[in-house]
């Protein structure tokens, strides 16, 4: 028709590589690893960022899982069917070494830093398949407390070959793990969990004191994984325990899944109500010592969040700045604007600092400093998740009334976007978890004031934040300070974020992030830098954060 001339539309996002596109990924992965690890995280970049693989995250959005109960015969089957999409995402994500490889390599192989570059390069494509393999990632250090069970299990899911399915641990060329910690009485109270577990000694499982456990777990996502860390109480207290789908002998476990969760966001993954009814499961861990035990899982998680809550607002920032880069009003591109120029700096000002913590955090994992990784990633959980939220709605209103229709995925991203900030601990958990390390790990406190010293002597707005630490450190270790918690984390996270860009990035960056978030020179809404900064260094930042 003759009114249907298309003009002044944005064209799709073309092909682009994740990692050499991002500055503050690529910049990290080469200054705390190896030219070989950036060689493959290059590779998986170019995979990411490809029409392929954004085609298979609309897919497997699109057609959510679904729960089969049972065979048409009536036998129960107690799977999960998935589209194609969402095996080829695993197939990749777990070819590329993104589950539980880095605990089976040396310490000075830089593993964390790999995969972890790996996992915020990748998951900017689709975030829901990233759950199953976080959780295999974080099962290997709780399997740790048993190691005739970490013998037997982590080069399973180190492994880098995907093999779905319902079978023996001998029958399987890969694994992936799950957990299931919540109840519906508890939440995130498990010690007021009601599933038990009877001693049971002469099991069919190998590697520890086997168990049968009853009870329904809320919450257990990615039920086809091959085995769960679940929680269960015992005469002693709650213990931890390994519960598989399948069983040495190839039966079936039971394992019976009532539903699949109808969620706001990931949808593309399977999260579901499970029932135990004489279930067996192997001891992990001390009895009734099992919180203790999967909080090594938990701190492993915790730090995916971070990972993929930086990639989640990553992503928002590439379609807010490909599109105000062909995009145009009043006469001029939107990228060239210098209002639009101030928000979409701000918003990259947010995914470099995310980015860089991230990294950094990974890279304390690798050097074995459990000190500056406890309190670092339990204030980084709490702060980046949190600020993706925001971040993402920001990004999206970039793009106007095309930020709200599906097509160019930013509205998949919004619905995704609380979901880190929620799971392992939503904020008031991980909040009152930095007050628990500050006041009885003094390690952590030390660690974490030595790594903000750092950059010291950068910025004046950074000197005097650094210099407050103490005072809100203190505060933090009073009795009374649960009601001041959230302010606590948030000038410990800033400050930290503030310092490493300091080191790290350039002048115009660092400077910018210690001038807006810590010198008063900012609004309460993204895109309010202080003008005169945002005139001088906003085209600069954005053209950095987006290198495409």
């Amino acid at each position: 028709m003759p009114t249907h001339a298309v003009t002044n539309q944005v064209p799709p996002l073309p092909d682009y590589n994740t990692l050499e596109s991002q500055p503050a990924l690529h910049e990290g992965l080469r200054r705390w690893a190896d030219p070989a690890a950036y060689a493959e995280i290059s590779a998986l970049g170019a995979r990411a960022g490809s029409v392929e693989a954004r085609t298979w995250a609309v897919q497997a959005n699109e057609n959510e899982p679904v729960l089969r109960t049972h065979s048409p015969t009536g036998e129960r089957l107690d799977e999960v069917e998935f589209h194609p999409a969402w095996h080829s995402l695993m197939q990749v994500a777990v070819g590329a070494g993104l589950t539980a490889e880095p605990w089976t390599q040396p310490a000075a192989s830089a593993a964390h830093v790999r995969r972890a570059a790996g996992f915020i390069a990748w998951s900017e494509n689709e975030q829901g398949h990233l759950c199953p393999i976080s959780m295999t990632y974080a099962a290997a250090p709780a399997l740790a407390a048993n190691p005739a069970l970490a013998q037997r299990w982590v080069p399973a899911l180190a492994s880098r070959s995907y093999d779905f399915g319902v079978r023996a641990l001998a029958d399987k060329r890969g694994a992936i793990a799950g957990m299931g910690m919540t109840e519906k009485q508890g939440g995130s109270d498990v010690r007021a969990n009601s599933t038990v577990a009877v001693a049971t000694p002469g099991g069919p499982l190998e590697g520890g004191e086997t168990y049968r456990l009853t009870g329904h777990k809320w919450f257990c996502s990615a039920p086809m994984s091959d085995a769960f860390l679940v929680l269960a109480q015992t005469d002693a207290g709650v213990g931890c325990f390994l519960v598989p789908r399948a069983l040495d002998d190839g039966t079936r476990n039971a394992f019976a899944l009532q539903r699949l969760k109808d969620k706001l966001g990931n949808r593309s993954n399977a999260s579901s109500e499970v029932e135990f009814d004489g279930t067996w499961g192997v001891r992990v861990g001390d009895e009734g010592r099992g919180i203790r035990t999967i909080l090594d899982m938990v701190a492993a998680t915790r730090l995916d969040c971070i990972l993929g809550s930086a990639s989640t607002m990553r992503a928002a920032l590439v379609r807010a700045v490909h599109h105000a880069r062909h995009r145009s009003a009043f006469g001029a591109l939107l990228v060239d604007q210098p209002l639009m120029q101030n928000v979409l700096a701000d918003l990259a000002l947010e995914v470099e600092a995310a980015t860089t913590l991230a990294l950094r955090l990974a890279h304390a994992v690798d050097e074995g400093d459990t000190a500056l990784s406890r309190l670092g990633v339990a204030v980084g959980k709490y702060w980046v998740c949190k600020r993706t939220s925001p971040m993402v709605a920001e990004a999206l209103e970039c793009l106007g009334g095309n930020g709200y229709v599906e097509e160019n995925g930013l509205a998949r991203l919004y619905r995704e976007a609380p979901l880190n900030s929620i799971w392992e601990g939503s904020g008031n958990v991980n909040a009152l978890d930095v007050l628990r390390a500050v006041t009885r790990e003094p390690a952590s406190v030390e660690a974490f004031l030595a790594e903000v010293g750092k950059g010291r002597g950068q910025h004046p707005a950074l000197d005097q934040a650094i210099a407050g630490l103490p005072e809100v450190i203190a505060y933090a270790a009073q009795p009374g300070a649960q009601s001041g918690a959230r302010r606590v984390v948030e000038q410990l996270a800033v400050t930290l974020q503030a310092s490493l860009l300091a080191q790290y990035a350039p002048t115009e960056v660092a400077d910018a992030f210690s001038a807006s978030r810590l010198g008063g020179a900012h609004g309460t809404t993204f895109g309010t830098l202080d003008a005169p900064l945002a005139v001088a260094t906003a085209r600069g930042i954005v053209d950095r954060a987006f290198a495409g």
